[in-house]
């Protein structure tokens, strides 16, 4: 069976479960997952493990950076329901803010504050996720909750469509940023653009395009060229080699005195990736196992 990682430049207008599918139906497989969810507008880096790379994805949001880099547009006049361009408008107004005004409320956004996320979002209330209470016109108080902003600055500015580049930890709403950034300067504004540039360590020059691929494998090219390997961006994990005995063990579930600091390993039959372990007073012990 296929398995590795695509690094993958999703296209706006699709959900990132459908490209991951997509994906995995190419290389024949059925099991998938993927790193960080994008908004249906939104583009940019999806990390989509197909086959048995799906048992490695705790282990890369343990070890790779959190920090999330978006590049956003928005115009200032007009909100919607869903805070970008596809949903309802709700309230507009003609308050455009000064240059001045919108880099200062910049810097109040950035540190670890309070976010009130989208009431279209994934957040869980009450066991349902609030996109669909919001669905069924239910009136929604959505809690804030605490997120990290690194940093947000300006990178353009075209009459009343500004474009902006965020870097953040995981939680946070782009679309909420550019509400708060609106609100902060007495206005509205609605999320033109989404473009997310960097996910858990992957760039932009990680990735490859949906109908790239599409061309490829419809026209019976090498695609599989760019599935990247089931161990790709566990490499901070540092390596534990067995031999052929003590590999058969491991496959088993079995306990192997190892020696060396306590903590994660990447395991190895030569040069075969068999898993994740741990050691722990030096005998490693299986948490996954390929």
């Amino acid at each position: 069976m296929n398995s590795g990682w695509i690094i993958l430049d999703k296209p706006s207008g699709m959900f990132s479960r459908r490209a991951a599918g997509i994906v995995a139906r190419m290389f024949g497989v059925r099991t998938f997952g993927h790193i960080g969810t994008l908004d249906e507008m939104a583009s940019g880096v999806l990390p989509i493990a197909i086959g048995v790379a799906t048992k490695m994805i705790p282990f890369i949001e343990m070890v790779r950076p959190q920090t999330k880099e978006y590049e956003f547009s928005l115009k200032f006049g007009f909100e919607t329901d869903t805070l970008d361009m596809a949903g309802r408008e709700i309230v507009r107004t003609d308050i455009i803010p000064s240059y001045d005004s919108v880099v200062n409320a910049l810097g109040t956004l950035v540190g670890d504050i309070e976010q009130v996320p989208p009431i279209y979002s994934a957040v869980h209330l009450g066991g349902r996720r609030a996109y669909d209470l919001a669905r069924t016109g239910v009136a929604i108080d959505m809690p804030a909750r605490r997120v990290r902003i690194d940093s947000v600055e300006l990178l353009n500015i075209n009459g009343d469509e500004w474009t902006f580049r965020t870097r953040c930890g995981r939680g946070t709403y782009v679309r909420a940023i550019a509400r708060d950034i609106a609100n902060r300067c007495g206005t509205v504004a609605t999320v033109t653009m989404i473009r997310r540039t960097e996910n858990v360590g992957f760039t932009v020059k990680d990735t490859v395009k949906l109908d790239f691929l599409e061309n490829l494998f419809n026209n019976g090219g090498d695609f599989g060229q760019y599935l990247k390997s089931i161990d790709f961006g566990l490499g901070d994990i540092p390596v534990q080699n067995l031999d052929n005995k003590s590999a058969e063990l491991y496959r088993n579930g079995g306990f192997i005195s190892v020696g060396g600091m306590n903590g994660l390993r990447r395991v190895y039959n030569d040069s075969e990736f068999i898993g994740i372990g741990v050691v722990m007073d030096g005998t490693l012990h299986p948490k996954r196992t390929i």
